[in-house]
């Protein structure tokens, strides 16, 4: 049989994501859902971003496991996202490491550093990016 996208040309079994990928008609774009929250770590009162979406606070770092896509909302664990590292990434800037307490997904988000309400806290962001070699991912 012929081989079209990847599978057999007829093949009508699912087709299985390619890596970074996402099964057919599943969402995989980033949803804007610009809220403000209470930190569940610190505590603090965190504003909307105004021209992206907020996912963590700006203030400890931390972040809810609640997003399947950013922005969704969609995930049903809703565990405490600790932050383990930054890198940086020349398109996006920094990216902050997570990972869940509750499910121990690894997750990343891209920082705010730059942002002009409530900035993220730039000196924590680069402590975290001398943690980027001790940890496995």
């Amino acid at each position: 049989m012929a081989k079209k996208h990847g599978r057999k040309y007829g093949d009508l079994s699912p087709a299985l994501p390619e890596r970074g990928g996402s099964l057919p008609g599943e969402r995989k774009n980033f949803i804007k859902n610009d809220n403000g929250f209470v930190c569940a770590q610190c505590d603090k009162t965190v504003q909307p971003l105004g021209s992206s979406s907020r996912d963590h606070c700006p203030f400890c770092l931390y972040s809810l496991h609640v997003d399947i896509v950013p922005g969704d909302r969609a995930s049903g664990c809703g565990g405490l996202l600790v932050p383990l590292a930054a890198e940086t990434d020349a398109r996006r800037g920094y990216m902050i490491i997570y990972r869940c307490k509750k499910c121990g997904a690894i997750k990343r988000n891209k920082s705010a550093h730059d942002a002009k309400i409530q900035p993220d806290n730039i000196d924590l962001i680069i402590e975290l990016t001398t943690r980027r070699g001790e940890i496995n991912i």
